[in-house]
């Protein structure tokens, strides 16, 4: 109203109204820049965020998830997590033993180049070579806090070195998680720690074979850790249990009434399992850290019935892999990129953006690309490498894995295949034995026992890998160009095995 007077006159009208438009262009001109800074201030403070890592490797695990389709699996904390991350549909470890499987998780070699043949525990007595490079050791000299909890099963402690080993039983996932919080959210009240980034190592034992004698001594827990009806549950665990009728038996195992049994209680311990992931989301939610922190959810090697555990088979190294990434462009994708264990070490370096002082050299490569593009290039094969699992069972056996073909060296081939001393004496297997049956799920038992030199697989064709198409003449092509490629890794990542090519 103070300027109605000027709008009578029409120099001065235009006047006025050029002013009013610098001035709302100025005022526009001041929130834009104000709205940029904030922008760019938030942007800032989550660069400045503290890099957090939480790997979790449960033991002797396959598909066994709603996310890769299993309909009987009770698993929605996982599936919550999928659904927020990455799905790897062709994630595998390449040995598929305990002790051997983690060093390579933990070191980004293969363990026919880290010294870890096999178990670590007991009279196996297998260790990695001292000086080795670990990833939490790497970690603590790139400004991390460290701490692992649960099955270890690795050696030298020195060379796998945490700030901390916290407490917890290994069979009760809940109870771990729980025991976590405390270094999960020691930055609270405390501004130095506040800036560290962590790396948390969680390892069950669940589902692993082992813990009892199902049938034989009720008063423990079965074979898969499961605690006897009647007695109370692992501390937060809710029990689920699981009938044998129900179960969807894959089909490189026996339908039979004792697989059925063992896979009952084996789900039960998967769900178990679940409830401890849930948990250990949960609290890093509760301290703030869950949108800062890298999740990653493996397997050690695939579960532990004959076919499957100490085999380089499909079902023994095709494992689960579930990764949420903190800048992941797209919410619940999957990715057909293969990836393996060798990888996990340089990924997790990467994402931390921490560079080792030493020059190490890793086997695999960092697959962080893929957290942007899941169908990033560059993942079309994999090297697996297995030669103990326990002393008593040498069998080495060396694996090239392509998109379509598959081909396995066996190179102790003239040696019946060796058991496990838990898989020996399954009912799975004790069954088939007794019975004297002819297949072992879609194999000959005699075909499982006693393996030619090489086998090859069209994937595509044969996913069951039952037609070893090695001495079929259409196939020499394949078969040479796989052996020499083969051969080219192996030079590449040191195996010392590599002389049986012109030895035996």
């Amino acid at each position: 109203m103070m300027f109605g007077w000027l709008e009578m006159h029409p120099v001065l009208s235009e006047r006025l109204a050029m002013i009013q438009g610098i001035q709302r262009t100025i005022l526009s001109f001041v929130i834009a820049w104000f709205c940029l800074i904030h922008i760019l201030s938030g942007t800032s403070q989550a660069a400045d965020a503290p890099r957090n890592v939480v790997v979790i490797v449960v033991d002797d695990m396959g598909k066994t998830l709603g996310a890769y389709g299993d309909k009987v699996a009770r698993t929605p904390r996982l599936d919550e997590l999928a659904r927020e991350g990455i799905t790897f549909d062709r994630a595998f470890c390449t040995t598929a033993s305990c002790s051997a499987s983690r060093s390579v998780i933990l070191t980004g070699l293969h363990n026919h180049a880290n010294g870890q043949y096999g178990h670590e525990h007991s009279y196996h007595k297998f260790s990695t070579k001292e000086n080795v490079q670990s990833l939490p050791v790497l970690l603590k000299a790139g400004g991390y806090r460290t701490a692992r909890i649960g099955k270890f099963h690795v050696a030298p402690e020195e060379v796998y070195a945490f700030d901390e080993a916290l407490k917890g039983n290994s069979r009760s996932p809940v109870e771990m998680a729980d025991n976590c919080r405390k270094f999960i959210a020691a930055g609270e009240g405390d501004s130095k720690k506040a800036s560290e980034p962590f790396f948390l190592y969680y390892c069950t034992s669940d589902p692993h074979r082992g813990g009892g004698f199902a049938n034989e001594l009720p008063h423990k827990p079965d074979r898969f850790g499961n605690k006897p009806t009647g007695q109370p549950d692992y501390p937060g665990i809710k029990t689920e249990t699981f009938k044998p009728a129900d179960m969807v038996v894959p089909p490189f195992l026996p339908d039979t009434p004792e697989c059925r049994a063992e896979l009952a209680q084996y789900y039960q311990a998967v769900n178990r399992v679940d409830q401890g992931v849930g948990r250990l989301i949960d609290i890093l939610k509760e301290t703030g850290q869950y949108e800062n922190t890298l999740i990653i959810f493996i397997s050690d090697n695939g579960i532990a019935f004959p076919g499957s555990k100490t085999t380089l088979y499909e079902p023994g190294m095709c494992l689960p892999a579930i990764m949420r990434f903190p800048q992941q462009k797209e919410r619940g994708s999957r990715s057909s990129a293969m990836i393996s264990w060798v990888d996990l070490a340089p990924s997790i370096l990467d994402f931390a953006k921490v560079t080792p002082k030493e020059n190490v050299k890793f086997h695999g490569k960092s697959f962080m690309a893929l957290a942007d593009d899941v169908k990033a290039k560059g993942f079309n094969e994999v090297l697996a490498s297995h030669t103990f699992h326990e002393i008593t069972m040498y069998y080495p056996m060396r694996v090239l894995r392509e998109e379509r073909y598959k081909l396995m060296w066996n190179i102790a081939w003239k040696l019946d295949y060796p058991f496990a001393s838990d898989l020996w004496e399954s009912p799975t297997w004790q069954s088939v034995i007794t019975k004297q049956a002819s297949l072992y799920g879609k194999r000959t038992v005699e075909a499982y026992l006693h393996r030619a030199k090489f086998e090859l697989y069209d994937l595509e064709k044969d996913p069951d890998e039952i037609d070893n198409l090695a001495e079929k003449p259409e196939f020499k092509d394949t078969l040479l160009r796989m052996q020499t490629r083969l051969k080219q890794l192996e030079k590449q990542t040191q195996d010392p095995w590599i002389l049986k090519w012109d030895y035996e």
